[in-house]
């Protein structure tokens, strides 16, 4: 357990860094990530930066014993068994969340890879529900979004981003049905408050799909 819970920690680190990278180019492959990852950085339009007393290396050091705090605690709820795949949901989801709110966007390159593991986790049963569960909950997670974003498009055309679906449907993936019902619930809730406290119309809704994710997994299983 301790293996992972110090890797989580490393994993946690470079957080910050990885979602600058992401906040810089929009990966459409992953050999195409991988290079772009490792070249210098460029800046770029629109690209949100941190407040000076939030450094890179705090924000890094924060980051790392968050998602060391929580890998222990998943260990704690969940288990040894299948514990490799829930500390990888909990690291892709974290970033996920990080790369969203730098950026206002989800990259294909790390939703898809968590639904794969969602699918896989689910169906060597060593995930939270069964294989026939994980695809339901990912179809329920695509489509209800899709379906809520026809009814409201002719007053906010972008309601749901593409990246939103996607990450919904890869949470639909590990939650069921009811687990993604619970997200949307929780992550609006959310996104509410978070809007009202910083008087903002526009926030970035990934970070709260992502914690919302992260509750309802812990609550739920």
């Amino acid at each position: 357990m301790m293996i992972f819970v110090i890797g989580a920690f490393f994993f946690g680190l470079i957080i910050p860094y990885s979602a600058r990278r992401f906040a810089k180019f929009m990966p459409a492959t992953f050999a195409g990530a991988l290079i772009e990852i490792f070249r210098p950085c460029r800046k770029v339009k629109g690209y949100r930066r941190l407040p000076l007393y939030k450094s890179l290396v705090w924000h890094s050091i924060l980051c790392g014993i968050i998602t060391a705090g929580l890998t222990f605690a998943a260990y704690e709820h969940f288990g040894s068994y299948g514990f490799g795949f829930t500390v990888a949901y909990l690291c892709i989801v974290l970033l996920l969340a990080e790369v969203d709110y730098r950026s206002y966007f989800l990259p294909d390159i790390l939703t898809v890879p968590l639904l794969i593991l969602g699918f896989v986790a689910a169906g060597l049963d060593m995930g939270w529900i069964s294989a026939v569960e994980s695809a339901v909950g990912a179809a329920v997670g695509y489509f209800l979004p899709v379906l809520v974003s026809l009814l409201i498009v002719w007053r906010k055309k972008d309601a749901f981003g593409g990246g939103d679906i996607k990450m919904l449907a890869a949470l639909g993936a590990w939650l069921g049905v009811e687990g993604v019902l619970h997200v949307c619930v929780v992550a609006a809730i959310m996104g509410i408050a978070y809007a009202l406290a910083r008087r903002q119309k526009n926030v970035a809704f990934g970070p709260m799909i992502a914690l919302a994710g992260i509750i309802v997994a812990f609550w739920l299983f």
